[in-house]
């Protein structure tokens, strides 16, 4: 398991440079019809992709998105019965180094992976390009900024209880690799612990990141840990979102990947190329995502700030072990 510290701001790279799609890769890939994805990016960032690409180069896109546990699960089960339906897969950095050691997954070069800097590109799975962020989200119609929590500590005051949206440790990768890497911002000792204090907050268990910011933008649950990133994208929405600034945050790397056994190689190729390009990556900062390519950035206040420690991914196995872990303490 990786256990770097970055600065998020120093982790980006590179010159501009034009993009143009390879013209063989896209006649090849009409021929085959469409590119099938299974991925993990919300469906509203990942529509400005897929209508951006799908008229630049007159393939279609059929795009299947679930929590980043569920896309490994479907992934890896279509990959065992030998039915594999997808084409490329977008997930946590964790599940697809769990699909890469499972064979699901094939090495594809890009010619837009030297526009990302050499220690964030993945010698069989490219360039992770994109950091997300997880921290404190609330509702500020409903929790003023001056009383809103100011760390994770604050979470624990009697004022929350029974308030912060949670995701479920037993679905989502993203609930298990922050709890499991939460000593990386205070200590195993002081971790453990505040995970159980917090648990017996009684927080709202949920699906997910996702459903955890939605119930903060319906007021259902006015604080979340969650993605950064929905500040923006249910801000555009008119919801009154805000996050806790704090020194550290937990962050992990995305991947997007070649099936090992795709059906339609050369739309799927051409897909991933326009998805590395900087205007498929403008898109996703638009959302809020923290693209890893300097000079795009999220238009979140203070986002230049924040410090990024990056969480630990953990293996198939590590992750089923986790998972029971933290049920017993979230869901005794």
């Amino acid at each position: 398991m990786r256990t770097i510290t970055l600065l998020f701001c120093c982790c980006l790279y590179l010159p501009s440079s034009l993009f143009a799609q390879d013209a063989k890769l896209v006649t090849e890939g009409k021929k085959e019809g469409k590119v099938v994805i299974y991925g993990s990016m919300e469906t509203d960032i990942f529509e400005g992709i897929k209508i951006a690409f799908e008229k630049k180069t007159g393939i279609g896109v059929d795009y299947w998105r679930a929590a980043g546990a569920t896309v490994l699960e479907r992934a890896s089960s279509e990959k065992r019965a030998n039915k594999v339906m997808y084409d490329l897969v977008l997930n946590n950095a964790g599940p697809m180094e769990i699909l890469l050691a499972e064979g699901a997954l094939a090495k594809y070069d890009s010619p837009l992976a030297k526009n990302f800097a050499p220690n964030l590109v993945h010698p069989q799975l490219g360039p992770s390009y994109r950091t997300s962020i997880v921290g404190i989200v609330y509702n500020k119609s409903i929790i003023s900024p001056d009383k809103a929590p100011k760390s994770l500590e604050d979470l624990l005051k009697p004022e929350f209880r029974g308030k912060l949206a949670f995701a479920d440790p037993q679905r989502g990768a993203v609930a298990v690799m922050w709890p499991m890497s939460l000593y990386k911002l205070m200590g195993k000792d002081r971790a453990d612990k505040y995970l159980r204090d917090l648990a017996a907050t009684k927080p709202v268990i949920v699906e997910g990141v996702l459903p955890a910011a939605e119930r903060v933008t319906t007021g259902e649950t006015p604080v979340a840990i969650t993605y950064l990133k929905y500040v923006i994208g249910f801000g555009k929405k008119g919801a009154p979102l805000e996050y806790v600034r704090q020194d550290k945050m937990l962050g992990h790397g995305h991947a997007i990947a070649l099936s090992s056994r795709a059906l339609r190689p050369n739309a799927a190729k051409a897909f991933l190329d326009y998805f590395y390009s900087d205007e498929s990556l403008k898109v996703m900062a638009q959302f809020g995502e923290f693209v890893t390519r300097k000079g795009i950035h999220p238009p979140l206040p203070d986002a230049e700030k924040i410090q990024v420690v990056a969480m630990d991914e953990p293996d198939a196995a590590t992750m089923a072990e986790k998972r029971k872990e933290f049920r017993k303490i979230f869901s005794p």
